[in-house]
């Protein structure tokens, strides 16, 4: 059964992009039975606390969309961190999801998961072939654990846990910080401030070859709602005969030098665009393999294009140009 108006939905992580944007669909659709909490009120970490959560509130459904999130400054320095945090946040909400007797839970995990050097698109068996990228390894190997607990409970207890693997988000309160952002956010940002500059040039990193995909997180948020309500029969006829979590993605990817033409396009700005050389390109290409969540009957909707349109004029209007 998919999720009825009536029941209690659980959004761990409703102040990240992910979450906030999983809880504007899901009102927007009509679902008003909505738990939240912020760490105020439930520290994640507390296994006593998310047990008393789970017993007092008795969700019906959960979004597990919580997770400690960085670049790769952050993840290098502070790898215990993120290991840590990650495995007891996850834990502790898929531990007392099965003791709540939660009717299905959906975990978000991230593309990372995959070796650095997988084939090229990334299917969802090419998990555990290889090599992780080092820079990241501490919260791959904790987002591969959460996997991995949600099969494994599912085997033992018959539980309904589903793990998605979304490619590059973006889009509305994105973190645009000019040092610690991802790609796509950090142009868009620099692009704006050179126009309101009348700066003569944008430099970006790089030669502008590497391919990336991005996916707008409205659409990230889509998918996720469509992935909870498939009926678990097929399900399990598309998904597990393969694995036990499914990639979502745009189902294409950009060079890095696109993607600074088609943002300053956006931005209207007019002056010369600058590839450093000097600094890395990364990963040449990273693009998942979305054929099995398409086999479920979902699409983007937004296209990359629209998408940055519609991030743009949210930054635009948002706190996120004055800090």
């Amino acid at each position: 059964m998919p999720m009825q108006y009536e029941d209690k939905i659980y959004v761990a992580g409703h102040r990240g992009m992910v979450g906030r944007a999983i809880v504007r669909l899901l009102v927007k659709r009509g679902y008003s039975n909505l738990l939240t909490a912020d760490r105020r009120a439930l520290d994640l970490m507390s296994q006593q606390q998310v047990t008393e959560f789970f017993a007092t509130h008795q969700p019906d459904y959960v979004f597990l969309a919580a997770a400690k999130v960085g670049g790769i400054q952050a993840n290098n320095s502070y790898p215990a961190d993120f290991i840590y945090d990650n495995l007891m946040i996850q834990s502790n909400i898929i531990h007392a999801a099965h003791q709540g007797k939660v009717k299905r839970l959906l975990f978000l995990g991230s593309s990372c998961i995959y070796p650095k050097n997988a084939d090229q698109p990334m299917t969802e068996d090419s998990l555990l072939s290889g090599q992780l990228e080092p820079t990241n390894e501490p919260y791959a190997i904790a987002k591969i654990a959460g996997i991995k607990m949600c099969e494994s409970y599912n085997r033992q207890y018959g539980t309904d846990f589903r793990s998605v693997m979304p490619t590059n988000l973006y889009g509305q309160d994105d973190n645009f910080h000019p040092e610690n952002s991802h790609v796509l956010p950090a142009l868009l940002r620099r692009f704006h401030e050179a126009l309101q500059d009348n700066a003569p040039e944008v430099i970006v990193w790089g030669s502008g070859v590497a391919k990336r995909e991005f996916l707008h997180v409205d659409d990230m948020a889509s998918a996720c709602i469509h992935a909870i309500n498939t009926d678990k029969a097929i399900w399990e006829q598309v998904v597990m005969p393969m694995c036990s979590h499914i990639n979502i993605g745009y189902g294409s990817d950009i060079s890095v030098k696109e993607l600074a033409l088609l943002i300053s396009k956006t931005v209207g700005y007019q002056g010369r665009i600058v590839f450093d050389e000097s600094k890395p390109d990364g990963t040449p290409r990273k693009l998942l393999d979305s054929r099995l969540l398409a086999d479920l009957g979902w699409q983007p909707q937004l296209s990359l294009e629209q998408g940055i349109k519609r991030t743009y004029e949210w930054f635009c209007q948002s706190d996120e140009i004055r800090e």
